[in-house]
């Protein structure tokens, strides 16, 4: 049984490996900084406290979440040279990963929702995206983001993985740790249930948001 996983990273000399570590470390730092300032403002200035800022707010935060759970990880193997990662680490890693990128995905469908009522239906935007309604989508985008995801990491850590520990990334995702585990033994099942699962919540979110942009764009032209 496997109890930690080689992340390979960017197998790359010495040299490359800080200078990409620099420019990564860089951005992270900006984009962590430039997020944080959007959530103190909304935070501090009662003027933005509209469901347009309060979904902005929440999305920023959610950006800082993001860049923390596979970022700073990314930015330790870089100057790491074992790049070990322990097998409750990996799993952990892969469930924040798409937890937040599933709250991601619902956030952004709730803000084209937003702004297609601010557009199109100027006169119902105020009755209908009232403080308490976006605070409900708010919880609804966070809980459900995260219970999306639970059962094919649940699967996930039922899968044999014997021997084979080296994952050719830079974190834990879905498509190597399947690979991994179907070198043992078939999982059809596992793999036919975390793609309907990932294909339902990418689509469904792709089409409603380009749909509610779409209204948006007919209404303004």
């Amino acid at each position: 049984t496997v109890s930690e996983f080689i992340l390979l990273g960017f197998p790359f000399r010495w040299e490359i490996q800080f200078l990409l570590f620099s420019i990564f470390f860089v951005t992270y730092i900006l984009t962590f900084l430039g997020n944080m300032a959007i959530v103190c403002a909304v935070c501090w200035d009662c003027r933005l406290h509209t469901p347009m800022y309060i979904l902005l707010a929440n999305f920023s935060f959610l950006e800082i979440c993001c860049v923390n759970s596979d970022v700073t990880n990314m930015l330790a193997n870089f100057l790491s040279q074992t790049k070990t990662i322990s097998f409750t680490q990996c799993l952990l890693q892969l469930y924040f990963f798409f937890s937040l990128s599933t709250t991601e995905c619902l956030f952004l469908s709730i803000m084209a929702y937003d702004r297609f009522l601010a557009i199109c239906r100027p006169l119902h935007y105020p009755t209908v995206m009232t403080i308490w309604f976006c605070g409900s989508l708010v919880i609804f985008c966070w809980v459900y983001g995260f219970l999306w995801f639970l059962i094919p990491v649940i699967l996930i850590t039922q899968l044999p993985f014997c021997g084979l520990n080296v994952i050719d990334d830079f974190l834990c995702d879905l498509g190597p740790l399947l690979a991994l585990a179907s070198a043992c033994v078939s999982i059809p099942g596992t793999v036919l249930i975390c793609g309907t699962i990932s294909s339902l919540l990418i689509f469904s979110t792709f089409f409603y948001i380009m749909g509610s942009y779409t209204l948006v764009l007919r209404a303004v032209v």
